[in-house]
């Protein structure tokens, strides 16, 4: 099927490389879905925990996450409109996040679900809210890993004409850090053995980890 909506295909001479399908991401991909989540992929999840300024817990997963510096520890996620997790962080200044493991994949993906302000995801997704450093908003206990974040900037991501996206990239300063003891091996993290799920691209593609698919690398320098 020939691409659409601006899509072109481009055939390389034998020798030169690939054959690219190469598309102007405003005029569409003419693919059956945007493939761009799916290249940058498999990405880690912020499985962010807030509340705001009343004191009603939220849980939401972000697939847009990542850390950014590692001394200070800045991780950040992009909310795609103004949802309660940014909310939250700019009522409260602090949200924290929650390691997303196999075991906890279904009630992450209950707390995925489009409900009403006043709702408590901890309660929906049958996960016990524990108290984080600063007492609220609370860790998710189940979670062998998390994050106790102090805000320190909220960015409204913009296009390259400047127009506002309708994204907004909020950071935070990982002040306390808890590990379950069982991932530590030696004094290293055994990333491995806390059996991460990473979101890929399609509407409901996850993976995990493998042994299988474990190799290491040293730096040249």
């Amino acid at each position: 099927m020939p691409p659409a909506d601006g899509a072109a295909s481009v055939a390389r001479p034998a020798g030169q490389g690939h054959d690219f399908h190469c598309y102007d991401p405003t005029a569409g991909h003419g693919l059956r879905h945007n493939p761009m989540q799916a290249i940058i992929a498999p990405r880690p999840i912020g499985w962010i925990s807030s509340a705001s300024a009343a004191g009603v817990n939220n849980l939401a997963p972000y697939s847009f996450f990542n850390m950014f510096r590692a001394t200070p520890p800045l991780i950040g996620f992009s909310s795609g409109g103004r949802k309660d997790s940014l909310r939250n962080a700019e009522e409260t200044g602090r949200f924290v996040w929650n390691l997303a493991t196999r075991s906890l994949a279904t009630a992450m993906n209950r707390s995925s679900a489009v409900v009403p302000h006043e709702v408590d995801e901890f309660a929906l997704a049958g996960l016990t809210p524990m108290p984080s450093s600063f007492g609220s908003p609370p860790c998710v206990a189940e979670s062998p890993v998390s994050f106790d974040c102090v805000l320190t900037q909220i960015v409204d991501l913009r296009d390259r004409h400047g127009q506002p996206s309708g994204s907004h990239l909020v950071i935070g300063e990982a002040v306390h850090v808890r590990i379950a003891r069982t991932l530590i091996a030696d004094g290293v993290y055994d990333t491995l053995a806390s059996d991460p799920i990473l979101r890929g691209g399609g509407t409901a593609d996850y993976f995990h980890l493998t042994t299988d698919g474990h190799f290491r690398m040293e730096r040249p320098d």
